[in-house]
Order: C-alpha cells, then structure tokens, then sequence
C-alpha cells in the first residue's frame, strides 16, 4: 500500500471513530459533535441593531464593508409615484429593490392601462392607485408618507403645492421647475405646510462624485484649478413631439435637462457659487426639434476661489458624460460622471521620478437608491435634506443667469455667500 493510501485510510478510520463516539447510550441517536466554537471574526456582533463583522483581511487588501441593515418593510416609509414615465418604470421603481428604509405604496399617472399594469407587477393595492384629478385624495391614505415628483418641468409646482397641502413630504425631479419664481413659490408651500422638500439631485448622492468631493474639500491634490464638465447626448429626428422640446413645458432645452448635472456638480464639489457666468448658445437653423428650445449651450462659471468651470452641454452630440479637475497636483478624470451607471475614476500624479494613472474601483451604490433613502431618512429622523428646495432655486437663479448671457453675448457678474454650501442640508451621515 502506498504511503498516500495509508494516510487516507487512517483519516478515514479517525473520522469513524469520532462519529462513533457521538453516538448516545439510548435510542441510536447521536450527540452532537464536539466542533469548535467559532469566533467573532465569522460570526460578528450585534450593535445597536446592527450586525458588524471584525475586519479579516490583511492590509494589503481592501476591507469589506458592513453587511446591509435595512429596515423592516413596516418601518419604511411609503411613497407616491407621481407620473409613470420612463425614467419612473426604468429606474425609480426597480431602485426600491435596493432601499433599505423606502418603498413604494401608491402610483399616480393619467393612464388607467398604466396605472392597472405598474400596480399589479409591483403588488400595489388597486385603492392606491390615483389619476392627476384625484390626486388630491392621497391625504387620505396614511401609508403615503412622501411623494416622488416625475413630470414634465412645468407640472412640478403644481403638484408639489398640491402634495404639500395634502400634509405629504415632496421628493421632486431636477430641474426643480421652469424658473426661479416657480421655485420659490414651491419651497414657500412646504415651508407654510411644515413638509420637507427634496430635490433628486442623485449625483451628490453618487459614490465616486462623494469621494471627489472629499478629494477637492479636503485639498487631498492641493489646489484646485479647473473643472472641465461635459454632457451631451443626441435626440432622434422625431424628437420634435416630446415635451422636452417644448418650452413651456421644459422651460429650455438641453442646459436644463442635461447641462443642470454640469452645473450643480460643480457648485457640490467646490462648496462654493459662481460670482460670474458667460455663455454661448447654439441651435442648427431650420431644424424643428430646436424651434423653441436650445441645442447647445457652452458656459464658464467663475468661482470666489477663482477656480473656472468650462461646461458644454447638447442634444446633438453622441451621449459623453465626462469630468476632468485639474489639481495642483494631480489631474482627475471621470468618465460616466453623470451616467446612472458605469462611473470611473483615475488619477494622474507624480510618483517619483515617474508619472503615475491609477484607477480608484469603489462599490456602487443605485444613486436613485441611495436617494430615495435619504429622503425617506430625513422624514423618519426629521431632518433637512442635503439638496432641499433652496438647492433648487438656485440653480435656476444661475440658468438664468447663463441664458441671460447668452442672449447679451456679455458675462453676469452674480453675488455669492459667504458660506459654503449655502443653499444645502446637512452633511450626508452614514446612512448605511
């Protein structure tokens, strides 16, 4: 016999016996085995209602991060639909999946077919299903405790007005509407009602823009120069019908829709306001789809720490959706940067006597997820949101300030707080 086949027969003969052993006096049954107790590493502790597992990989690798503690699903708390579009069924809806402290309760759309099809593939009581002319009686449904706003631009103030006067918090779809006054009036109806409002800016809750944000806050590559931001996209030649080309109905073309993220990135990631804007504005003549609303829009912001912004924004170039910050130090590039998926990141620095382009890899987290539950945070621990109504107004402020360069062919000199983040909630928590 070879000295392999010994040693598994041995094994063998050991493992019988141990079996053997466990075998009680009475009955036939077994004991169990005497296996060792096992340790926190693997099995963890619960803290506060949390499961936490002790680090156990070396430093040379990554740590994994906390294990998911959602809430159960009566502790989250219930939102309206309101409008079944398409970014609605192809991301809002199939992103509840991932909360961990929201989930949808109540549909809202003008189409019964719709309303009848959404409900049933997500569970939702036919009771709970409005039309825009009831959509008053939400009121009467407590499970509701917030609204998503998914419209077209010129329907949010009414029906953010509306949801406030129906006692319900607002979560509202950028661009927050189609001007600075209809803004304002929307953040005085919730002030007066005493409901939060949140406008879906899910870039500032998006992990690689996050972790930007701390790179430029926290001077990581010294001091930051320029922000070079782009967001472009093509729209078919029949693009003509939707609402997006109309201007009463959109309040602008593409620096509204798309060229927002540009702008409102870049506000998040400094902290600061633009004290100058200067723009040009482009539409190919004679084509229907830019009749009423803007093709293309190029804009410089100039912030107070001098750092400049070059924004190019249209509907007429195949979808790109980059960011570049030039550092002192170093230079870093994002590609995806306002894409719902797909963002990466890479920075280009000195190491040595050699130029080095690493790769950051983090997780990603559903942005629209990771919205949603901040919201559905604020309301449960009443708190203000990071991007509150006055974020909103904002922006329009400033769009309006760019169009009205634009048009002038001359730059608008604005006045910026003295603070930073003047126009924002709290600093995100942890909010696993």
């Amino acid at each position: 016999m070879s000295k392999r086949n010994d040693l598994h027969r041995r094994n063998l003969l050991k493992i019988t016996a141990l079996g053997a052993s466990g075998l009680a006096l009475g009955g036939g049954a077994r004991a169990a085995p005497a296996y060792p107790a096992p340790t926190e590493v693997d099995t963890g502790s619960v803290e506060e209602g949390r499961i936490r597992f002790p680090n156990w990989r070396a430093p040379a690798d990554t740590p994994s991060g906390p294990p998911s503690a959602p809430l159960p699903p009566s502790e989250r708390v219930g939102f309206a639909i309101v409008g079944l579009g398409r970014l609605s069924l192809e991301e809002l809806l199939p992103a509840f999946a991932e909360c961990k402290k929201a989930k949808p309760v109540a549909l809202v759309s003008g189409s019964p077919e719709k309303l009848k099809a959404v409900a049933r593939q997500y569970g939702i009581s036919e009771r709970a299903c409005y039309d825009y002319a009831g959509f008053d009686r939400i009121r009467d449904n407590p499970e509701i405790k917030a609204v998503y706003i998914v419209l077209p631009n010129a329907m949010h103030r009414e029906f953010v007005k509306r949801a406030a006067a129906a006692g319900k918090h607002v979560l509202c779809e950028k661009p927050m509407a189609t001007s600075s006054a209809d803004a304002r009036a929307m953040v005085a109806a919730c002030e007066k009602a005493a409901v939060k409002l949140m406008v879906a800016y899910r870039i500032q809750y998006e992990t690689y823009n996050r972790r930007l944000e701390r790179l430029v806050r926290d001077k990581t590559f010294g001091r930051l120069l320029g922000i070079s931001a782009t967001n472009v996209q093509t729209v078919a030649e029949n693009g003509v019908d939707q609402w997006r080309h109309k201007v009463a109905m959109a309040g602008g073309g593409s620096l509204p829709d798309i060229g927002l993220y540009c702008l409102n990135t870049a506000r998040f990631l400094t902290g600061e306001e633009p004290v100058e804007v200067f723009a040009w504005s482009i539409s190919p003549p004679n084509d229907p789809r830019f009749a009423e609303v803007e093709e293309t829009v190029s804009f410089q912001l100039r912030f107070p720490s001098n750092v400049v912004a070059n924004c190019l924004t249209s509907y007429g170039g195949r979808d790109d959706k980059h960011q570049r910050l030039n550092f002192e130090k170093a230079v870093v590039d994002m590609a995806n940067a306002y894409s719902y998926v797909g963002q990466r990141m890479t920075v280009t620095s000195r190491e040595g006597d050699a130029t080095s382009r690493d790769e950051v890899v983090l997780k990603p987290k559903n942005q629209f997820a990771a919205e949603i539950d901040h919201m559905a945070a604020c309301v449960l621990q009443n708190r203000k949101p990071r991007t509150p109504g006055e974020e909103g107004v904002q922006d329009h402020v400033l769009m309006e300030a760019i169009y009205e360069s634009a048009r002038t062919g001359a730059p608008v000199k604005l006045k910026a707080p003295d603070k930073p983040d003047a126009f924002r909630g709290p600093p995100l928590p942890n909010e696993g």
